[in-house]
């Protein structure tokens, strides 16, 4: 098989593992919340912590790839991720599901950059698009699957094999990975920022914990904490700027590609943290659907997803990056806003359309959106652009997680009873963040990424075309 579809599916095949995980304990929480004698809204923590680790140690990721070798460190990652999962399986109290679910955080923070690292590095760039859409696809495609399969394993068993078939897949995905792909060149060894790691990990971890605990509790301690871990993010800024070599490379914001990945797309990602949280507690807390009922109805989101990803590069080699980032924001926003519509009285075949189609507009946006951040970023800024690129996907995907909480926990009036009405109004408010990411991509010129969506050639190119036509 070529290299541009063995990389991609080898990669892809690890990553949904995490995915799957990372989702399908969000249908098992009230399963879980009752073996461990905790309250449902209680255990977002056990998704937010797994967030948190991620994105405290995603900075380091990029120079450990660049010291040790991508393919190395991806094998590392899988086996502490691995690892991680039987110590959830074998967990009775909340803090040990939440302290091995930290671990199992800390080996996604190796694994997600460094898979993406591995692609970039490995696959042509006039191919990277049809590499991003399988290699996106678990991160569309395990929200979906995820939450059926853990339906599916909580009705037939215990919430504890969710964790405990990871081993025999981890296993495979590093046999795979060592057999199939080739060592991938280590890149210049740089000295270590140990300030700027010890700014970010502060920095990140108080202002995702503070966010989290004021969703728990909502006081004014957690707001405070929040707010102290982002002005020491702030410090970092300034540290970055007079670094040589910073752990997270703020320069690549210099790049207008890069720049609205991130920026837009962090908000764009707050509902993909959301969705996969909210939709299985409104239809088990209030619904009174079985894990297994409200897995099946959320599953066809991943019907959607792989729909686009037959269609995703000719969509964009049509209409571009620009106009396709613009207005699919505003329809996968509509598509999740109309999710507050969802009651007990609701046709299944309205919601099912409805998840359907957000399956298939948010598939296209998260492709879009990975591929284009590295439309301008050169071979050797690669491994800062995969770290810092995936840090503000995780802290996306936990302010989503904790922002939905604490919507659901407020428009219940403080209750630990889950209302309809609190679900409707989160899903909007939601939908409307995520919809606001649009405007940052109007900024971006009309030509941006039309080489990776085979609109023109590379610029080296073009002046070898423009002196032929001049002959």
């Amino acid at each position: 098989m070529e290299t541009r579809k063995t990389v991609p599916l080898i990669v892809a095949s690890a990553l949904i593992m995490q995915q799957i995980d990372s989702t399908a304990i969000a249908t098992a929480l009230p399963s879980i919340a009752d073996a461990l004698g905790e309250p449902p809204v209680v255990l977002h923590s056990a998704i937010t912590i797994y967030l948190l680790a991620a994105g405290v140690f995603l900075p380091i990721s990029g120079w450990l790839a660049d010291r040790f070798g991508a393919r190395l460190l991806f094998c590392s990652a899988i086996g502490i991720f691995t690892f991680a999962s039987l110590l959830c399986a074998a967990s009775t109290t909340l803090p040990m599901l939440i302290a091995a679910r930290a671990l199992q955080g800390f080996g996604g923070a190796l694994m997600l950059p460094t898979a993406r690292l591995i692609l970039v590095r490995s696959v042509p760039r006039e191919d990277l698009i049809s590499a991003m859409v399988l290699t996106s696809m678990p991160a569309v495609v395990g929200p979906a699957i995820g939450p059926l399969f853990g339906g599916f394993i909580t009705g037939i068993s215990s919430w504890r094999w969710i964790f405990w078939i990871n081993l025999p897949v981890g296993i495979i995905a590093i046999i795979l990975t060592l057999a199939l792909i080739d060592k991938v060149p280590v890149a210049e060894r740089k000295s270590f920022d140990v300030l700027g790691f010890i700014l970010t990990g502060i920095g990140i971890g108080a202002t995702i914990f503070g966010l989290d605990a004021f969703a728990r509790d909502m006081n004014g301690g957690s707001i405070a904490l929040a707010c102290a871990g982002l002005a020491i993010l702030g410090l970092y800024v300034l540290h970055a700027r007079r670094k040589t070599d910073p752990i997270l490379d703020l320069r690549l914001f210099r790049h207008p590609t890069f720049r609205a990945s991130l920026s837009g797309g962090t908000l764009f990602r707050i509902s993909i943290g959301a969705l996969p949280f909210m939709l299985p507690l409104l239809m088990q807390e209030v619904f009174r659907y079985t894990p297994l009922q409200s897995g099946a109805i959320t599953f066809v989101s991943a019907i959607g997803a792989f729909g686009m990803r037959t269609i995703t590069k000719r969509i964009l080699h049509r209409f571009g990056f620009r106009r396709i980032l613009f207005w699919n924001a505003l329809v996968a926003s509509f598509s999740m806003g109309l999710c507050g519509i969802f009651t007990p009285q609701t046709a299944m075949a309205v919601m099912i359309g409805i998840i359907l189609l957000g399956g298939f507009f948010r598939a296209l946006q998260f492709t879009s959106l990975n591929t284009l951040g590295f439309a301008e970023v050169s071979d050797a800024e690669m491994s800062h652009a995969t770290s810092l690129s995936q840090m503000g996907q995780r802290i996306a995907q936990s302010i989503g997680v904790a922002f939905a909480a604490l919507l659901l926990q407020y428009f219940s009036g403080g209750s630990q009873t889950l209302t309809n009405h609190a679900f409707t109004m989160s899903f909007a408010i939601i939908a409307a963040v995520s919809a606001s990411s649009c405007f940052t991509f109007l900024r971006l010129p009309e030509t941006a990424g039309d080489v990776l969506a085979g609109r023109r050639r590379h610029a080296a190119e073009e002046p070898s075309r423009e002196r032929e036509a001049a002959e």
